[in-house]
């Protein structure tokens, strides 16, 4: 009985983790071009296995928090794709994309553990790639929600909120 649990749970799980293609795809190009035409990053390969550990961690631990946030407010059979309800606690009121963020974090900290300064240039790409689908599921997901997306997204960042302290 436990079996069918845990394996109905790793499914659910599996079923609802996003794997963006353009993190996908920058992480592959980071890996091949740092093959083809190694580009190192500054700095130690003591630091690159430092920094590049904290940001694998923070981004599959940002993934699994948006996840577990999301089975919690799930009323029912829990589908990412089809929300129900809209989640604005834990890392959603932060940003309301969380999983993309942490593939983000996922994305700059395997750059960062290979030591290749690709990343730099495949990350920024990744993002701008994913931007567009982020701005369809948002438009897909305000025709379902209405006025309580719209009053969300009024507050919580789309990614980042970046505060600048007016001078004077």
């Amino acid at each position: 009985m436990v079996t069918v649990s845990r394996t109905a749970w790793l499914r659910e799980f599996y079923e609802n983790l996003p794997l963006p293609p353009g993190q996908l795809t920058g992480l592959a190009l980071d890996l091949i071009l740092g093959r083809i035409r190694p580009a190192p990053l500054p700095g130690s390969p003591a630091l690159h296995r430092l920094a590049g550990t904290g940001l694998v961690l923070a981004g599959v631990g940002l993934n699994l928090w948006a996840l577990a946030e999301r089975r919690h407010q799930s009323t029912g059979a829990f589908q990412l794709e089809r929300p129900e309800v809209l989640v604005t606690s834990g890392p959603y009121a932060m940003t309301r994309h969380p999983m993309y963020v942490g593939w983000w974090f996922i994305h700059l900290g395997a750059g960062t553990l290979s030591g290749s300064a690709w990343v730099l240039a495949t990350l920024p790409a990744a993002v701008l790639a994913e931007h567009i689908g982020v701005l369809r599921e948002e438009a897909a997901t305000a025709a379902i929600l209405r006025q309580s997306y719209a009053d969300y997204a009024g507050t919580v960042p789309r990614y980042f909120r970046f505060r600048f302290r007016k001078k004077g």
